[in-house]
């Protein structure tokens, strides 16, 4: 009967249900043609959603929603500006580098493309950068945040494993780097090809000036990751100290938030934040589905009889994931298959830390990946282009995304290095 609950789940999807209603309308569906008691679903949706670090994901929401109002964001990349306007595709430059420092504390790449592209897209083309270009480079860099701590997905992977946040924090600082750079040489590449604009040089006054007005934004990180990983605060207690900080900064420095605006912030955070549990509650009730049908087992068997190489396994994931991640929400995708594939990649002797890196990374690209990833479509329909000019204006920054993977799959060090520097 396991084939009812796919069923279900899929037609919901194609009827543009969204993410949460689809997984629960099809286990409530399967639960009730397989006569389990009703009472199995509030009791799997609760026992989901009822893990201490899950508590830190409201506030990191609230903090990025903060942080996009109270002036935050916007300071990060003039200060990006500052830096890189002068050289040619300046603009497309500050735009990554921006998600970078950015670093997905808004919580998913799609809000981060939101964010940072309603800002960026209409200035790149006020600049006389091609629309399709901008949207492109927007929606790629969106994918380096949630790598970079901090980050909401990592907190879910560390909640479906039991790993450390600190380490998975520090696990996706190389290669969330090494992917921001790697984007900046293409992005490069292709302004210099295409003779885009570039601004004037800034002085360094302003760029001291710069550093000054955004030294406030960049030290909320700062503060959270160290505090994270030096054991002075639990992850959700950093997010409460992230908000605490936000509304300081946003209200006595910025002088950005008052009363009625934070009124409306808290209330579209609450909202992102309900929905993202109502996700969370349905993915462990569809999760359990699965297991108690032993799904994950035969997916492991069959992976493991093909091949019980490490790197083809790990091929055979990536694979999967990239596929999933175009047309699925990414905490959507780690909560159902991030537990499942773990299995499988501990088998053949993957590092767990490793493993979540390479899986989150898998997600992100394919976010970006043709013809449905979702980043795509959010910075098409703020660029209002065409999703075929975007996509094919992307496909050089997903070939350079998909070198990063492999690079990432080939070398757990890249991953590994940063834990074992610090925690271990």
């Amino acid at each position: 009967m396991i084939w009812i609950l796919f069923l279900v789940f899929v037609l919901c999807l194609v009827l543009r249900f969204p993410v949460a209603f689809s997984l629960g309308l099809a286990s409530l569906t399967f639960v009730i043609l397989k006569g389990i008691p009703l009472i199995v679903v509030p009791m799997k949706m609760y026992s989901g959603i009822d893990v201490f670090v899950l508590l830190s994901i409201p506030g990191f929401i609230l903090a990025g929603n903060l942080m996009n109002h109270g002036g935050l964001t916007a300071k990060i990349i003039t200060f990006c500006n500052h830096i890189t306007g002068h050289i040619r595709g300046g603009l497309a430059l500050a735009n990554i580098a921006a998600s970078m420092l950015f670093a997905g504390i808004s919580g998913t790449a799609i809000s981060d493309t939101a964010s940072i592209g309603a800002v960026m897209i209409p200035a790149m083309k006020k600049e006389g950068y091609d629309a399709g270009f901008s949207c492109a480079v927007t929606a790629a860099s969106s994918t380096v945040g949630p790598i970079i701590p901090p980050s909401v997905p990592m907190i879910i992977a560390a909640t479906l494993s039991g790993l450390s946040v600190g380490r998975l924090f520090l696990a996706g600082a190389l290669p969330g780097f090494l992917l921001g750079f790697g984007l900046m040489g293409v992005a490069y590449y292709i302004s210099v090809k295409n003779n885009f604009p570039k601004l004037p040089r800034s002085s360094i006054g302003q760029i001291l000036r710069g550093f000054l007005d955004t030294f406030w934004s960049l030290l909320m990180t700062f503060i959270i990751l160290f505090g994270i990983i030096g054991g002075i605060f639990t992850p959700t207690e950093a997010s409460i100290i992230a908000v605490l900080y936000a509304l300081l900064i946003g209200t006595l420095v910025y002088k950005k938030l008052n009363i009625k605006n934070i009124q409306v912030i808290i209330l579209d955070s609450m909202k992102t934040s309900a929905s993202l549990m109502i996700l969370i509650g349905f993915a462990n009730l569809f999760g359990w589905i699965l297991i108690t049908e032993q799904l994950p087992q035969l997916v492991s068997e069959e992976i493991l009889d093909f091949s019980r190489n490490k790197y083809v396994v790990l091929l055979l994931i990536n694979l999967l994931l990239i596929f999933v991640g175009t047309f699925m929400e990414t905490i959507a995708a780690l909560l159902i298959l991030f537990p499942i594939l773990l299995k499988v990649a501990l088998a053949v002797d993957v590092d767990p830390i490793h493993f979540a890196v390479i899986a989150l990374l898998n997600l992100m690209i394919g976010l970006t990946t043709p013809p449905l990833g979702v980043c795509l479509f959010v910075s098409a329909s703020i660029g209002k282009v065409s999703m075929g000019k975007v996509s094919q204006a992307g496909l050089p920054f997903l070939l350079v995304s998909l070198l990063v993977l492999i690079v990432v799959t080939l070398f757990p060090e890249l991953s590994l290095f940063l834990p074992r520097l610090f925690m271990d």
